[in-house]
Protein backbone atom coordinates (compact mmCIF):
# COMPACT_ATOMS: atom_id res chain seq x y z
CA UNK A 1 0.00 0.00 0.00
CA UNK A 2 2.67 2.19 0.93
CA UNK A 3 4.48 2.04 -2.69
CA UNK A 4 1.37 2.79 -4.06
CA UNK A 5 0.83 6.14 -2.34
CA UNK A 6 4.13 7.51 -2.96
CA UNK A 7 3.74 6.53 -6.43
CA UNK A 8 0.66 8.59 -6.90
CA UNK A 9 2.32 11.52 -4.73
CA UNK A 10 5.28 11.18 -7.63
CA UNK A 11 2.88 11.18 -10.10
CA UNK A 12 1.00 14.52 -8.68
CA UNK A 13 4.10 16.53 -8.14
CA UNK A 14 5.70 15.50 -11.90
CA UNK A 15 2.41 16.63 -13.07
CA UNK A 16 2.22 19.79 -10.98
CA UNK A 17 5.91 20.51 -11.79
CA UNK A 18 5.60 19.44 -15.65
CA UNK A 19 7.15 21.53 -18.27
CA UNK A 20 4.87 24.36 -19.72
CA UNK A 21 4.62 24.45 -23.25
CA UNK A 22 4.42 27.70 -25.64
CA UNK A 23 3.76 27.72 -29.03
CA UNK A 24 3.93 30.69 -31.04
CA UNK A 25 1.85 31.10 -34.20
CA UNK A 26 3.40 29.19 -37.24
CA UNK A 27 4.82 31.74 -40.26
CA UNK A 28 5.70 31.83 -43.48
CA UNK A 29 9.31 33.55 -44.16
CA UNK A 30 10.12 34.66 -47.73
CA UNK A 31 13.48 33.30 -48.13
CA UNK A 32 14.73 29.69 -48.50
CA UNK A 33 15.09 27.14 -45.48
CA UNK A 34 18.74 27.59 -45.64
CA UNK A 35 18.38 31.38 -45.68
CA UNK A 36 16.66 31.39 -42.58
CA UNK A 37 18.53 28.81 -40.87
CA UNK A 38 21.76 30.57 -41.29
CA UNK A 39 19.55 34.29 -40.29
CA UNK A 40 18.23 32.32 -36.93
CA UNK A 41 21.63 30.11 -35.99
CA UNK A 42 23.45 33.05 -35.37
CA UNK A 43 22.06 34.78 -32.69
CA UNK A 44 22.96 38.24 -32.55
CA UNK A 45 20.06 38.57 -35.41
CA UNK A 46 17.98 37.87 -32.30
CA UNK A 47 17.50 41.98 -31.63
CA UNK A 48 15.59 42.09 -34.14
CA UNK A 49 13.40 39.74 -33.24
CA UNK A 50 12.49 41.55 -29.70
CA UNK A 51 10.33 43.92 -29.31
CA UNK A 52 12.78 47.02 -28.61
CA UNK A 53 11.01 48.72 -26.36
CA UNK A 54 10.96 46.20 -23.73
CA UNK A 55 14.39 44.64 -23.71
CA UNK A 56 17.58 46.85 -22.23
CA UNK A 57 21.00 45.35 -21.98
CA UNK A 58 21.75 43.34 -25.15
CA UNK A 59 24.64 41.46 -25.64
CA UNK A 60 25.63 39.00 -28.08
CA UNK A 61 27.86 36.93 -30.19
CA UNK A 62 26.64 34.13 -32.38
CA UNK A 63 26.42 31.78 -29.88
CA UNK A 64 24.74 33.54 -27.42
CA UNK A 65 22.98 36.34 -26.05
CA UNK A 66 21.12 37.89 -23.35
CA UNK A 67 18.88 40.60 -22.43
CA UNK A 68 16.95 42.25 -19.78
CA UNK A 69 13.30 42.07 -20.23
CA UNK A 70 11.05 45.53 -19.08
CA UNK A 71 14.39 46.11 -16.56
CA UNK A 72 13.12 43.60 -14.86
CA UNK A 73 15.07 39.89 -15.05
CA UNK A 74 17.70 39.22 -16.98
CA UNK A 75 17.67 36.36 -19.72
CA UNK A 76 20.56 34.60 -21.66
CA UNK A 77 20.11 31.87 -24.61
CA UNK A 78 22.30 29.74 -25.51
CA UNK A 79 22.82 27.51 -29.33
CA UNK A 80 23.09 24.15 -28.15
CA UNK A 81 22.55 22.61 -31.59
CA UNK A 82 20.82 22.00 -34.63
CA UNK A 83 19.73 19.74 -37.29
CA UNK A 84 20.78 21.65 -40.77
CA UNK A 85 18.14 23.31 -42.15
CA UNK A 86 15.29 22.16 -40.41
CA UNK A 87 15.70 23.14 -36.46
CA UNK A 88 17.44 24.93 -34.13
CA UNK A 89 17.71 24.26 -30.62
CA UNK A 90 18.13 26.77 -27.91
CA UNK A 91 18.38 26.40 -24.22
CA UNK A 92 18.31 28.75 -21.00
CA UNK A 93 21.81 30.40 -19.80
CA UNK A 94 22.97 30.19 -16.21
CA UNK A 95 21.89 33.67 -15.59
CA UNK A 96 18.68 32.91 -16.91
CA UNK A 97 15.74 33.18 -13.69
CA UNK A 98 14.52 29.77 -14.92
CA UNK A 99 15.52 26.56 -17.10
CA UNK A 100 13.92 26.58 -20.42
CA UNK A 101 14.47 25.58 -24.00
CA UNK A 102 13.61 27.49 -27.38
CA UNK A 103 13.57 25.22 -30.33
CA UNK A 104 12.46 26.88 -33.54
CA UNK A 105 11.24 24.22 -36.48
CA UNK A 106 11.97 25.30 -40.12
CA UNK A 107 9.59 23.84 -43.17
CA UNK A 108 10.78 24.27 -46.59
CA UNK A 109 7.19 25.49 -48.20
CA UNK A 110 8.64 25.84 -52.64
CA UNK A 111 10.51 28.84 -52.55
CA UNK A 112 10.13 30.20 -49.06
CA UNK A 113 9.38 28.24 -45.36
CA UNK A 114 7.74 28.07 -42.50
CA UNK A 115 8.82 28.71 -39.02
CA UNK A 116 7.64 28.15 -35.34
CA UNK A 117 8.82 28.80 -32.11
CA UNK A 118 8.42 26.23 -29.16
CA UNK A 119 9.22 26.87 -25.57
CA UNK A 120 9.07 24.53 -22.66
CA UNK A 121 10.21 26.05 -19.78
CA UNK A 122 10.46 24.67 -15.92
CA UNK A 123 8.05 26.85 -14.15
CA UNK A 124 5.99 26.54 -11.21
CA UNK A 125 2.20 26.83 -11.65
CA UNK A 126 1.88 30.15 -9.69
CA UNK A 127 4.18 32.03 -11.90
CA UNK A 128 3.33 29.85 -15.01
CA UNK A 129 -0.27 32.43 -14.56
CA UNK A 130 1.77 35.43 -14.48
CA UNK A 131 4.20 34.24 -17.66
CA UNK A 132 2.42 32.40 -20.27
CA UNK A 133 0.17 34.69 -22.20
CA UNK A 134 3.12 37.33 -22.27
CA UNK A 135 5.12 34.39 -23.19
CA UNK A 136 2.97 33.28 -26.24
CA UNK A 137 2.69 36.73 -27.10
CA UNK A 138 6.49 37.12 -27.31
CA UNK A 139 7.24 34.25 -29.53
CA UNK A 140 3.93 35.53 -31.97
CA UNK A 141 5.91 38.86 -31.81
CA UNK A 142 9.35 37.41 -32.56
CA UNK A 143 7.83 34.72 -35.78
CA UNK A 144 6.16 37.91 -37.29
CA UNK A 145 9.09 39.78 -36.78
CA UNK A 146 11.24 37.39 -38.05
CA UNK A 147 8.73 37.07 -41.57
CA UNK A 148 9.49 41.14 -41.45
CA UNK A 149 13.30 41.63 -41.02
CA UNK A 150 13.52 38.31 -43.82
CA UNK A 151 11.05 40.79 -46.54
CA UNK A 152 13.08 43.82 -45.86
CA UNK A 153 15.98 41.94 -46.71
Amino acid sequence: MENKSSVLETELNLELYSMTKIESKKVNVACSIEDCYTFLTDLNNYELLLPKDKISSWESDEKKCSFKIQKTYKLTLVYKNGLPHNEIHLVSGENSPFSFSLNIALTESGATCDAQLLCEADINPFLKMMVEKPLNNLFDYMADRLVKVKEEV
